[in-house]
């Protein structure tokens, strides 16, 4: 059998070829769906952004006020998480107020404590962590709290993870990838 040759006249050759539509519509198809695919995934990462920034909390100490001890406050718009709580002096974990009172040296002296380990702070929310009843005690206190060998470390998480450290002492706010997993002997259980 022989091929016909084709209609008109022309060789298969000459045969011109006609832009594929098919081919072009997928084309264009595809470049559409990875853009929309890029929008939606810079939309989620802004979406995270915001949120992160509705969740953020800000914990600072301070010993002033008009009280006579440490208090927290968390001056963020999200829940500050504890994670973990350290306070040494002369470079030697404490354990408790009782321990630190002992360690600076000063005599019994009468005061409050509120637990800040494990401890959830609301926005706005203040901790007064010691309170001492008296101003002699007080002032003691604080004169010894500002001494070279006194430091409080607190390390605190947003509702999303982000986690911080902060404290007294010279312990400045750094952002941190996780909070430390403190041994027990390090752990300041108040």
């Amino acid at each position: 059998m022989s091929e016909s040759p084709p209609p008109d006249g022309l060789s298969a050759t000459n045969v011109k070829r006609g832009i594929r539509w098919d081919a072009l519509a997928a084309i264009i198809a595809s470049l559409v769906g990875l853009l929309a695919l890029v929008v939606a995934g810079y939309t989620a990462y802004i979406q995270r952004q915001q949120v992160r920034a509705q969740v953020w909390p800000y914990l600072i100490g301070a010993n002033s006020g008009g009280r006579l001890g440490l208090f927290w406050i968390n001056k963020g718009v999200g829940p500050a998480i504890v994670r973990s709580v350290e306070v040494t002096v002369d470079g030697k974990p404490q354990s408790d107020w009782k321990t630190v009172v002992h360690s600076i040296g000063l005599p019994a002296a009468d005061y409050h404590q509120s637990f800040l380990s494990g401890n959830v702070l609301s926005p706005g929310e203040n901790l007064d962590w010691i309170q001492f009843q008296n101003k002699a005690d007080y002032d003691n206190f604080l004169r010894l709290e500002h001494g070279p060998g006194f430091q409080i470390k607190v390390c605190y998480c947003s509702t999303l993870g982000d986690c911080w450290q902060t404290g007294f002492g010279g312990v400045s706010r750094q952002s941190v990838k996780q909070c430390p997993a403190l041994p027990e002997s390090k752990q300041f259980t108040e």
